[in-house]
């Protein structure tokens, strides 16, 4: 391998997908292998790349690296679009189908990607769209189909890590008898490591005794003691095994560069790729904001790279992975993973200031390569993920200016994993949870940056809460107003952004950003955002966050979840509820679904929703 960028593909396997089920552009074809490319330490556009230059390298100096990758394409390539969607993996996990395009199949089937039932809508195949999906993590669980990228590890580095574990959150399930670690441990002497717990995240921490089982994971001793759900275990130990994990959005710079303008025919089919999207949900829509960050959608040519992107509940956060030892799958809550970095300034795409640093900057910085970026983030991350700081400067007192190349939304009244299937079940929450799905609106969002990209159709204006209007406010200002519904749980506020100074010790910067969150009405539902017809016609209030229900964890915010508190049917049922009731707003059921009607009307008039999607609302669907 001489030379950098995508050296060659091998094929794993092709295979007629859905057993050659025509989904509007003919029959697709399922293809999987692995890319393999490499590296240059010393080329401008790699040089964010932490600890790249400290990577074992080949005989020309150069980095290599293996990429798995799955795609999806017209059988007949003359039925294509033109269009290339790479839907960013979510720790190994395929995405958009089940999350914007409602496919029924659970997660092993939507990673499996063969039947019809991972696609659902399947909108994309529908048009004649190719879509690819590739690894970018080392570490991504290899189960269910995941996705993974080969990276070398840097010989001799040994360092200090703190691990986090929340078992029936972030580690499941609930008895498992061992806690799994990010890096190898480099020494296995208990005395050279420290375990301790504490049951809230405001609790001062104790020690805890345990032993190591292997290299990759440790258990609590006496043998057989079990860990406490929901309480926070933080390990800190010495560490071997690390990567220059940065590399990953290189070679996806690279990758897709290559599958645009150099794929070999099993890919393109030999038709021209005329565009390329990104869409990226979660931890993968911080994968999007972190690549935009490094500078990564120009290629090593200069070329843009993706043309077009849509993040959906990615906040203000960026990915933990571009340091020594990082940990790409910690998402920062209140409760869990609190102290491990996600975001860093800049967080907005607009040009501001950190008060703090006196820095100057903005993720879009280059009108050459920057893509057209459309934003979408729920309640949940304004309340747990600093989404405000996206479009407000970093001191919270000022909005800021819209780019012409830039939207963002909010959905208002929508959990971070609200999506097709959601119900009111309470899992670990206190309050009923909410069923309300972000995904009519994604998909109406996506067509409108098809349009944009390639007709040069704007989208609609960006909808979210303003200073400037009044309906961005502190979390203090939403509790003080907020209905007094009986029996409901309220959070004590919002979620603190500050930068974290030291990951290992769990400390954060003594200055923090101010995260805003937005205003309500008088039932306690969002005022400003894109309302979807279960909000603008609501049948109760809709929030995005939640309080645990466990014992001792009354009073923290549930991991990324929302609240549904319905209005009581009657006037009679009331009992002290401030709101009034479902009969006392809808006359009759034909009254309510009126309303939902011209709600949806406006909508798609205002192209927020699809009209498909529209008559599935009045319908009841």
């Amino acid at each position: 391998m001489a030379e950098a960028g995508i050296a060659g593909f091998e094929i794993t396997s092709v295979e007629a997908f859905a057993s050659g089920q025509d989904f509007g552009a003919g029959p697709y074809l399922r293809i999987a292998g692995t890319a393999r490319g490499a590296l240059d330490p010393a080329a401008p556009r790699n040089a964010g790349i932490a600890d790249l230059a400290l990577a074992p390298r080949n005989a020309a100096g150069l980095v290599e690296y293996a990429i798995e990758l799955v795609m999806l394409r017209p059988a007949d390539p003359h039925r294509g679009n033109g269009r290339l969607l790479f839907d960013v993996t979510n720790r190994g996990r395929k995405m958009s189908f089940g999350n914007v395009y409602e496919a029924p199949a659970g997660q092993p089937e939507l990673n499996a990607v063969r039947t019809a039932g991972a696609v659902g809508l399947a909108l994309p195949l529908a048009a004649g769209t190719s879509v690819v999906w590739s690894g970018w993590d080392p570490e991504a669980p290899r189960g269910n189909d995941g996705l993974r990228i080969a990276l070398p590890v840097l010989a001799g580095v040994t360092g200090k890590v703190r691990d986090e574990f929340v078992f029936g959150t972030r580690i499941t399930p609930k008895d498992r008898p061992t806690a799994p670690l990010s890096s190898p441990a480099a020494a296995l002497d208990p005395a050279g490591a420290q375990l301790t717990v504490r049951r809230c995240r405001g609790d001062a921490p104790r020690p805890v005794a345990f032993a190591f089982e292997g290299e990759r994971a440790i258990r609590l001793e006496p043998a057989g003691t079990p860990f406490e759900p929901g309480s926070i275990y933080e390990f800190i130990y010495l560490a071997k095994g690390a990567r220059p994990l940065g590399a990953a959005y290189a070679a996806t710079r690279d990758l897709l560069s290559w599958l645009r303008h150099a794929a070999p025919p099993v890919l393109g089919g030999g038709a021209p790729v005329r565009s390329v999207f990104a869409l990226g949900i979660s931890q993968a829509g911080r994968f999007l904001r972190h690549f935009l960050d490094l500078g990564m959608n120009a290629d090593l040519a200069g070329r843009r790279v993706l043309d077009g992107m849509l993040t959906h509940v990615a906040g203000a956060g960026r990915v933990f992975i571009n340091e020594r030892f990082a940990q790409p799958d910690r998402t920062a809550c209140w409760h869990e993973d609190h102290a491990h970095p996600e975001v860093w300034f800049p967080m907005a795409a607009a040009r501001c200031t950190d008060p703090h640093g006196g820095q100057t900057d903005a993720l879009l910085r280059d009108p050459a390569t920057d893509p057209k970026l459309i934003e979408v983030n729920t309640s949940t991350e304004y309340w747990q993920k600093g989404a405000s700081l996206i479009h407000t400067n970093p001191a919270g007192t000022a909005d800021l200016p819209d780019l012409p190349n830039h939207r963002m939304y909010l959905c208002a009244g929508t959990k971070h994993g609200g999506r097709f299937g959601a119900t009111t079940e309470r899992g670990n929450a206190r309050n009923l949870n909410n069923p309300n799905s972000a995904s009519p609106l994604l998909r109406a969002l996506m067509a409108a940056l098809e349009a944009w990209v390639e007709q040069g159709t704007p989208p609609p204006p960006s909808r979210i809460p303003r200073l400037a209007d009044g309906t961005l406010v502190p979390a203090e200002t939403v509790l003080a107003g907020f209905p007094g519904i009986p029996g409901a749980a309220l959070p004590g506020g919002v979620t603190p952004i500050a930068p974290v100074a030291d990951w290992v010790a769990g400390r954060h910067a003594a200055a923090g950003w101010r995260p805003l969150v937005p205003a309500v009405d008088a039932d306690g539902n969002e005022r400003a955002g894109v309302r979807l017809p279960p909000i603008a016609v609501p049948g109760g209030t809709y929030t995005g966050w939640n309080l645990y229900a466990a014992p001792g964890l009354e009073g923290e915010l549930c991991d990324r979840e929302g609240s549904f508190l319905p209005f009581a049917a009657t006037e009679a049922e009331r009992a002290g509820d401030p709101r009034p009731s479902l009969a006392a707003r809808y006359a009759t059921a034909e009254a309510r679904r009126t309303a939902l009607s011209a709600a949806a009307a406006a909508l798609v008039a205002e192209r927020f929703l699809l009209a498909p999607d529209a008559e599935a609302y009045v319908a009841g669907r």
